[in-house]
């Protein structure tokens, strides 16, 4: 069998690979009886020289591939016929915006393998950029906050960042004393709270976090589902229960807001569930919330004041609150300021590709450096491809 590493096509560019150099070089070991070959490309977080210095060949045309393994949906114009390629789809949901994608698939008779549905015995997601999301989430969102104020302490990433260095910059960084809010517990939230924690930034109780007494230092609250919603019928709340009746729920969300500055939303939502911030609840609850992190980017979905996605390159708009309009970023102190980078790991495109490599590599995830990731136990192991070969 012969494997292509495609040149990601997508626009905003992602600098991400599924196989960094030295998992090519190790996965060729393991499978002499097939081939690994590399798109050429200059926008990739590892230079083609760098493939090239583990043995491994670089090419421009990819035709003669069996299966080729991407990062983000390819442009339609370069899908080759008959291919079996391996990429985040975003068409499981009938997403309008790529019917046109899965049009063409169909019509060039491909076969596909979105890594979004590739799941253990468990049930479980075995490749994910999750963790990143919430770790690269954090990092923008403060930095917005930030220059709100008018500081340009935190510099804006760059293709070399790495999570060391995004840590460094957040610790020597003069962050304000402001509460900030994270939503959800699954692998976003806690890539965000890891970065926090790391950052030696003071975690609050419920009952801290609700006080009105102002906060000495940059403070954290997560919340956790049950203090987010309610049953409508005053009945106690059930996980099992939200989840197949989210539409029995109510928000109990603005107990929590009149008490946040900054608001990191990492949960999962249901559009059936409800619904955590309208687009009036800034002004009729008179809410602190300046900064909005939606690292979950629902647009228009359990928070209103996300109007669309943005990118690396702008990051950031106002939402303003009296007139519900997009204004340009930093243009009033009375506005919201939204960060919804739909693409937000690709901040860390060397970390996050050889994390995600090392899902397909036959090992776990590297905790050697401090990268604590997710809670990966041996039973999780992926050996995805190497059944595949």
């Amino acid at each position: 069998m012969k494997i292509g590493l495609l040149k990601e096509t997508k626009i905003p560019e992602d600098n991400r690979v599924a196989l960094t150099p030295d998992q090519v070089r190790t996965l060729k070991q393991e499978f002499p009886d097939s081939d690994i070959i590399v798109q050429s490309s200059d926008i990739r977080a590892f230079s083609d020289g760098e493939y090239e210095a583990e043995g491994v060949e670089v090419v421009d045309d990819l035709s003669d591939c069996d299966v080729l393994f991407g990062i983000k949906e390819a442009n339609t114009d370069t899908l080759l016929p008959g291919k079996h390629y391996f990429f985040f789809g975003h068409i499981a949901k009938m997403q309008a915006y790529n019917l046109p994608l899965l049009q063409t698939m169909l019509r060039k008779k491909l076969t596909f393998s979105d890594y979004e549905y590739l799941v253990n015995e468990k049930g479980e997601r075995v490749c994910a950029f999750g963790w990143w999301a919430g770790v690269v989430g954090v990092y923008y969102t403060l930095r917005g906050f930030l220059l709100r104020e008018g500081d340009e302490s935190l510099p804006k990433p760059d293709r070399s960042f790495t999570l060391a260095k995004l840590q460094a910059e957040l610790e020597k960084a003069h962050l304000p004393k402001v509460k900030l809010l994270i939503t959800g517990n699954g692998r976003v939230a806690k890539g965000a709270t890891y970065i926090l924690r790391e950052c030696k930034i003071q975690e609050l109780t419920l009952e801290q976090f609700l006080s009105d007494e102002p906060v000495e230092h940059i403070s954290f609250y997560q919340a956790s589902l049950d203090e987010l919603v309610g049953r409508k019928d005053g009945q106690p709340y059930d996980r099992e229960d939200f989840h197949n009746n989210p539409e029995a729920y109510e928000s109990h969300f603005i107990r929590l807001a009149r008490h946040t500055d900054i608001f990191i939303s990492c949960h999962f939502w249901n559009p059936k569930a409800p619904v955590y911030l309208e687009q009036e609840d800034f002004e009729k609850y008179h809410l602190p919330i300046k900064m909005i992190g939606d690292i979950t980017c629902d647009i228009c979905g359990s928070i209103k004041s996300t109007l669309r996605s943005s990118t690396h390159d702008l990051p950031y708009y106002d939402f303003n609150p009296i007139s519900r309009q997009e204004e340009p970023p930093f243009s009033s102190k009375d506005n919201i300021t939204v960060m919804a980078v739909d693409t937000c790991p690709n901040a860390l495109a060397i970390d996050a590709s050889r994390y995600f490599g090392d899902m397909w590599c036959h090992r776990q995830p590297d905790r050697h450096e401090g990268h604590h990731y997710q809670e990966w136990g041996t039973d999780r192991e992926i050996l995805l491809l190497g059944r595949f070969l």
